[in-house]
């Protein structure tokens, strides 16, 4: 059996609904296939979940401090982890709903389940049903990947999906990987009670920042209690004694060391989705990673097929994907010429206090080789932190010198993934660093010291400062 339709949505992730949704009500017969769940890693095990998770964790740790705001509770802090998962599991359902009534009610959109594969450039089979569409678009998402450990396969490991369904509290969680995801359940889980120890390949925490960043963070998190281990080298799984728990033994640049714990979080990264969707069968090019390669409008290597979020290795974030379905559905609907190289890069990683990120690091500035002014100023200067007893951290704004623009900022300060966006809005106008300087902000905030710290840039030299 053969249905055809005006354009076919593969994957109901953060790209694919929305723009499923705008073509239908362009006039265009849509089918949207979903072969697991509405709303994708973000609704299911990624952001939702996940946020939800820290703000329980958040609660806890404000309480245990409840003494330095002058406040007086009577006995220790408790975590409920099955009240916590219940907690989680109803902003999850709620959003599911929702999408679900979305895409219910939009006429012209067909809600169809089963996993795709193509068997033709205009054509994917689902459930031994053909569907076929002079429009196709990719939204498969990713998938988390484990570290090449000897004995990994040996022994019970735990990954971003397989967290969601957690209700009890670790006694000792080993996490493999320090970057954006392993440190965001690292703090958490700390923050809930647990031991928790940190296995990282390089010699620093989220390599990708400068180094004043992954220092800053990483003393963060020891304050809380958390173990590190860095430039593991190889590293061997085995079961603990008594075929309980995990044995993880390391080989580091100090020597062979060994991490006895309850539980192990492999947060070492992601795959696409792409391996399973028979992209042979329409000659569809994907890169030696198994990325889908696309163009700056996201058209794939075949005409009338584009691939949007984690699939094409654009982006990594559900902010990404779904302006990937923006820049498609301009395009394609209203004869936009938006581009992907358009996109400021901005993400957060999302511990207390959170990073917010946007544009350029000071190394990335530096390779530049041109002229460029920092201002960096700590948090124990800012009115707002001091009063409300969180003082950690830092802003940091780099700008070009010659043009006023500014080139990109690293704000890890309590509110730093909402202040953040002050900085990106006139990256994003294209606008001198004085606008903001010159602007009247609302006192007392965080954000208020921005003004300032943009009236204090001084040239950034040629070699890194101590700060």
């Amino acid at each position: 059996m053969t249905t055809s339709y005006d354009a076919i949505v593969i994957g109901a992730g953060q790209a694919g609904p929305p723009l499923a949704v705008r073509l239908a009500k362009a006039g265009l017969k849509t089918a949207l296939i979903e072969h697991e769940h509405l709303g994708g890693t973000c609704v299911n095990d990624g952001c939702i979940p996940t946020k939800t998770l820290v703000a329980s964790a958040r609660a806890a740790h404000v309480a245990r401090r409840a003494g330095d705001w002058g406040v007086r509770i009577g006995g220790p802090i408790g975590v409920d982890m099955k009240a916590v998962k219940s907690r989680k599991d109803r902003v999850v359902a709620d959003s599911i709903a929702n999408l679900r009534k979305w895409i219910g009610s939009t006429a012209g959109l067909t809600l169809v389940w089963g996993h795709a594969r193509f068997v033709a450039t205009n054509a994917v089979e689902v459930g031994g049903e053909r569907l076929e569409a002079p429009k196709i678009f990719i939204n498969v998402g990713g998938r988390p990947v484990l570290p090449g450990w000897d004995g990994i396969a040996s022994v019970p490991v735990l990954t971003n999906v397989s967290m969601m369904a957690i209700d009890t509290l670790p006694e000792h969680l080993i996490v493999a990987g320090g970057s954006y995801i392993g440190l965001e359940f690292a703090q958490m889980y700390r923050r809930f009670g647990a031991r928790v120890t940190v296995v990282e390949y390089g010699e620093r925490l989220i390599a990708r920042e400068d180094h004043e960043v992954s220092s800053e963070v990483q003393a963060i998190l020891e304050r809380e209690g958390i173990a590190f281990h860095f430039s593991v080298q190889h590293a061997r799984v085995a079961a603990g004694d008594g075929g309980i728990g995990v044995r993880v033994s390391l080989g580091t640049e100090a020597g062979a060391k060994v991490v006895e714990g309850s539980h192990l979080l492999a947060a070492v990264g992601r795959r696409p989705n792409t391996d399973d969707l028979g992209l042979d069968q329409a000659g569809i090019a994907t890169d030696a990673r198994g990325y889908i390669v696309v163009d700056d409008e996201l058209r794939t290597s075949v005409a009338g097929i584009w691939a949007l979020g984690d699939a094409n290795g654009r982006g990594a974030f559900t902010h990404t994907s779904f302006n990937d379905h923006q820049i498609v559905a301009d395009n394609l609907l209203h004869g936009g010429k938006r581009k992907v190289s358009d996109r400021l890069t901005t993400y957060a990683l999302f511990i207390d206090p959170p990073l917010g990120r946007v544009g350029m690091s000071e190394a990335e500035v530096r390779a530049r080789g041109k002229p460029a002014l920092v201002g960096v100023m700590p948090m124990t200067r800012v009115g707002r932190a001091r009063e409300r007893g969180e003082t950690q951290g830092f802003m940091k704004v780099l700008v070009d010198a010659e043009s006023e623009r500014i080139l990109g900022a690293a704000l890890l300060c309590i509110e730093g993934d909402e202040i953040v966006h002050s900085i990106l809005d006139v990256m994003a106008a294209d606008a001198s660093y004085k606008v903001i300087e010159r602007a009247v902000h609302v006192h007392p905030t965080v954000s208020e010291l921005i003004p300032t710290l943009l009236g204090q840039l001084e040239p950034l030299k040629d070699e890194p400062a101590p700060r």
